[in-house]
């Protein structure tokens, strides 16, 4: 029976979760891990790719997953330039594929690649979680110089100017136009990919709703079906992320890792849990009581129906004092990593002694 392969998201050198760490929690396979100091759509240096393989590997951890290469705005845009992001963009998947790369996950969100309305709310157990609440998303206007709010993410990326700008021109743009970019995307890079051997995960939007008025496509089993037929190879598959699909209440999130494991299509798996609230989500705990999501019967469909692609603990909770990047702080993950192991272990014993 082939097996899931679990991994762990790390951020580079600055991170302050080491590969020392990593390495220790019990059934880690891969490393999840990007070039970070390289613009989006420009090429990655081959030497900064086989140096972070170097590493990982010294640790006795494999570099066989990347997340992600960010697709160039003017690519979701559709404008003039797009093609020699696209190029660019296929470059470096022949580049990652030569360091032994096998699957690379990336989104085709506008302007974020998630949203958030806080990164430290405290729980009930004293735990810290990211959180959304519609009300307070309501409050934020982006093109306006000022709001009640400012979301997470947002001044990394981009000015305030430049903010209003993409903003407003994808404003201007329909679903369909998104979905014509994306296809025309796909249509370039999937050829190469599959001489490459990787296996492209797309993610889904996060959350998975519009937000601003901007279109947002990757958002429910209906929409995947559609991605999927874009370009209908199996290098074009996606990321199932429990938590970007489960904060709506209209995804059955088992169903669909049922379905899409079954067609092959699933590369990566993002396990999380969350609590869908009247107006919003909150993070919690991976076990299935913590939230709104069946963790057992998900990890369950996977086993079902021959996933063996690779699963990470997606984010965690802020516990014991530990400080870091929201989300991804070393505790909370490696018990998520373990309880992931735990429940495919029950699984694979129950199935044998049947």
């Amino acid at each position: 029976m082939k097996r899931m392969k679990l991994s762990f998201r790390w951020y580079g050198e600055e991170d302050k979760v080491s590969l020392a760490h990593i390495r220790q929690i019990p059934g880690m396979h891969t490393v999840v891990t990007a070039v970070y100091d390289v613009p989006p759509g420009e090429v990655w240096p081959q030497a900064s790719i086989n140096a972070l393989k170097k590493q990982i590997e010294e640790n006795g951890l494999h570099f066989e997953v990347v997340e992600s290469i960010p697709v160039h705005e003017d690519i979701k845009l559709g404008k003039p330039k797009r093609d020699r992001y696209i190029e660019n963009y296929c470059e470096n998947i022949r580049r990652v594929a030569a360091a032994g790369v096998k699957c690379i996950c990336y989104n085709f969100m506008p302007v974020f690649d998630w949203t958030r309305t806080q990164l430290d709310h405290v729980l009930a157990d004293g735990s810290t979680s990211l959180v959304y609440y519609q009300e307070q998303v309501d409050r934020v206007n982006p093109l306006q110089s000022d709001s009640d709010l400012t979301l997470p993410g947002w001044d990394a990326s981009y000015s305030r100017e430049e903010l209003k700008q993409v903003v407003s021109e994808y404003q201007s743009m329909t679903e369909e136009d998104l979905w014509a970019n994306l296809k025309y995307f796909l249509e370039r890079i999937i050829p190469v990919a599959a001489q490459c051997e990787v296996k492209m995960a797309i993610h889904e939007d996060d959350p998975c709703w519009s937000i601003f008025g901007l279109p947002r496509i990757i958002t429910c089993e209906e929409n995947l079906d559609r991605f999927l037929k874009l370009v209908d190879d199996p290098h074009n598959g996606i990321t199932l992320c429990t938590g970007s699909l489960g904060c709506s209440c209209c995804n059955n999130v088992a169903k669909m890792a049922e379905k899409y494991a079954a067609m092959g299509r699933i590369h990566f798996v993002h396990m999380r849990n969350v609590k869908v609230l009247a107006d919003g989500f909150e993070e919690r705990a991976h076990l299935s009581e913590c939230g709104s999501l069946d963790m057992y019967e998900i990890m369950k469909a996977l086993y079902d129906h021959g996933f063996s692609g690779y699963i990470r603990p997606d984010h965690g909770r802020m516990i014991w004092g530990e400080t870091g990047r929201p989300g991804y702080g070393l505790y909370d993950r490696a018990l998520g990593a373990t309880y992931l192991n735990g429940l495919w272990e029950a699984i694979e014993k129950g199935e044998r002694k049947k």
